[in-house]
């Protein structure tokens, strides 16, 4: 079978294509899943890109989607044939947060789907959402589930509430998207004219950019009558936590999902404090989680945005795409 392999210390130019032997037959409680599709996370970008060290030879990628060729003895949950997508903790079944860490997460702390075949306990995996392409299936591991757990699980998000969306990246065409389907209101940031006219088609109410707008916390504050937005998904970090502790609205949600501009920065406390704002960081969901999010895109027949495509040998010119930043929605291997 293909692999994609990543040789240290990292580096687009230090994924290969391979080919390696094929599985075998999944044993008690694992299943064989040929695989068809993966996408790109901002993750998956640090690991690959040497940002994130990983063991020699690591096989990247977090999310994968295809079918099941095989099931071993005791699988009821999948049939041969079904199209099941992974999830990124995979020890992580139902309940609180129980991970800290990537130590368990395919492609980092061990081999992700970057390859046609895999054999893993069938835990690994849930059902696609039905009438889902592979690939608009291999999107929700990471970055629906991220838009779908701070806005849905941790937010309580209810019709009417406010939502800021910065950017256009995956996890927040998602959360635009989720935020629209729970009946709230959508303000957006991009530092481009063209994705902001988008923003506008996919249903937010206002748009900002931000690069014409340095102060758009102020902005927010002033397009929602001074008061603020309900739920902030922060996906810049330390760059923009400060404009963001600025639009949300006094006793509101930030989610801290990204590192988009740094690990690390000053945090306006007492800013903080006096908005008696919820700021909690968080990182992807649980497989229940993942299991009720499919749930409600099959009843209300939401779909990803996809950007574009890639052929898996193609790996390094599709990082090398998100790297650019032209992208809009998610970017995708498809094999």
């Amino acid at each position: 079978m293909q692999v994609i392999t990543l040789q240290q210390p990292g580096g687009l130019d230090n994924l290969s294509l391979q080919q390696m032997e094929a599985p075998g037959e999944p044993v008690a409680g694992e299943i064989r899943v040929r695989l068809h599709a993966s996408s790109l996370n901002f993750h998956d970008y640090a690991v690959v890109a040497g940002m994130i060290p990983t063991e020699d030879q690591r096989i990247p990628m977090s999310d994968g989607a295809g079918v099941v060729e095989a099931v071993g003895e005791g699988v009821t949950e999948f049939a041969v044939g079904d199209h099941v997508v992974s999830t990124f903790f995979p020890h992580w079944l139902e309940g609180p947060a129980r991970v800290g860490d990537f130590r368990t997460t395919p492609g980092d702390g061990v081999d992700g789907y970057a390859r046609e075949q895999v054999v893993r306990p069938f835990e690994w995996f849930t059902h696609q959402p039905k009438g889902y392409s592979h690939a608009e299936s291999a999107t929700l591991t990471t970055a629906g589930l991220t838009a779908w757990r701070a806005l849905v699980v941790d937010g309580n998000i209810k019709a009417g509430d406010s939502v800021l969306v910065l950017g256009t990246g995956g996890v927040s065409i998602f959360a635009l998207q989720f935020a629209r389907m729970m009946g709230a209101r959508v303000i957006a940031t991009s530092s481009s004219n063209e994705k902001l006219a988008r923003l506008k088609e996919m249903g937010a109410e206002y748009t900002i950019n931000y690069k014409e707008t340095p102060d758009w916390g102020k902005r927010v504050k002033e397009l929602t009558n001074g008061e603020g937005v309900d739920h902030i998904v922060e996906v810049g970090g330390a760059g923009t936590l400060a404009q963001s502790i600025d639009a949300v609205k006094i006793g509101g949600k930030i989610a801290l999902i990204g590192i988009l501009t740094g690990r690390e920065g000053e945090v306006p406390t007492a800013k903080l404090m006096a908005k008696q704002a919820n700021l909690k960081g968080l990182i992807v969901g649980s497989r229940r989680h993942q299991i009720e999010m499919i749930r409600a895109l099959e009843t209300l027949d939401m779909h990803p945005v996809i950007d574009r495509e890639f052929p898996l040998a193609d790996i390094a010119d599709a990082f090398r795409h998100q790297e650019s930043g032209k992208h809009f929605g998610k970017i995708c291997l498809t094999f």
